[in-house]
């Protein structure tokens, strides 16, 4: 398995298991109710459990396991997708700030639709019909 596809699956892990405790902290309040202020976290654990966890997963078994070159670089632009990996957890993070600064949702918005762009151009030219070279 290519590094950068360790790096976004270990990252991906990471991400779930934040997702999960934010998810059962939501679901002990729903059945305790120890602390109100705890649903503030709601958009942190979909953004977590989405973006983190399964589009960044979906994103390094792609650069897995989409067809590689025969001849040159097998995965194509690797720099391409370490700026995408960069820019999916970057936005990922920032919008844990949106509780302090709203308008940072917006950059993280940017910023992650930015990593499926630059990631697609990555990996474009070995989107291929089958039989092609």
């Amino acid at each position: 398995m290519p590094r950068l596809s360790v790096w976004f699956i270990r990252a991906s892990l990471l991400y779930l298991l934040l997702g999960f405790l934010f998810g059962a902290l939501l679901l002990a309040q729903k059945g305790i109710s120890f602390y109100s202020p705890v649903w503030y976290i709601f958009p942190l654990h979909m953004e977590f459990l989405l973006m983190g966890w399964l589009v960044q997963l979906t994103m390094g078994v792609a650069f897995w396991i989409l067809p590689r070159f025969s001849i040159g670089q097998s995965r194509g632009n690797k720099p391409l997708i370490l700026i995408s990996f960069a820019l999916i957890n970057a936005g990922t993070l920032i919008g844990i700030l949106q509780f302090w600064f709203p308008v940072v949702l917006l950059i993280g918005r940017v910023s992650e639709v930015g990593a499926g762009i630059v990631f697609a151009a990555g990996l474009w030219r070995r989107v291929k019909p089958h039989g092609v070279l």
